[in-house]
């Protein structure tokens, strides 16, 4: 699971829209944006948006250089995702930096499944830039960005209301 809280509400919606029409695949995720209304979706995305915002922004340069063995594979990242992967050029592209490791694995990993119903992404360029790298690779590269300081957060919600 995600952090989603903070994250830009065009990623939020463009990642529910993508579950809601099959596009993204995991059957929890489905399930449930496929009861949402367009307007459902809009509403969602701009409470996380918004919600626990840090105090801090984020450093413009990277807080921890990217370690030489992932230096290549990392290069185009930066084109879409930012020189601090926390600034992607559009708002349809999620912030990484800070991201929980085993949710980075397992995102980058589902762009190199095909033609499973139940698991995978449809995203061409994400499947380009996922499907050379090895599982080992892809492991060194979420543990690094799940280190780097970032905007998203978890926001714990009251037990009792």
């Amino acid at each position: 699971v995600p952090k989603i809280a903070g994250q830009d509400a065009k990623y939020i919606a463009s990642a529910l829209t993508a579950y809601r029409s099959g596009d993204r695949k995991f059957p929890t995720m489905r399930s449930i944006a496929a009861s949402l209304s367009d307007q459902d979706i809009a509403d969602i995305a701009a409470y996380y948006a918004q919600l626990g915002k840090p105090d801090e922004t984020v450093p413009a340069a990277l807080a921890k250089p990217v370690p030489d063995k992932l230096r290549t594979s990392l290069a185009t990242c930066v084109s879409c995702h930012g020189a601090n992967f926390s600034t992607p050029t559009d708002g349809t592209i999620p912030r990484l930096a800070g991201q929980y490791a085993d949710y980075l694995e397992i995102a980058l990993k589902s762009y190199k499944v095909e033609g499973n119903p139940h698991f995978g992404r449809a995203n061409p360029v994400m499947g380009a830039m996922a499907k050379p790298l090895k599982d080992e690779t892809i492991a060194e590269i979420a543990d690094y960005l799940g280190t780097l300081p970032g905007d998203v957060r978890t926001v714990p919600q009251a037990k009792f209301k």
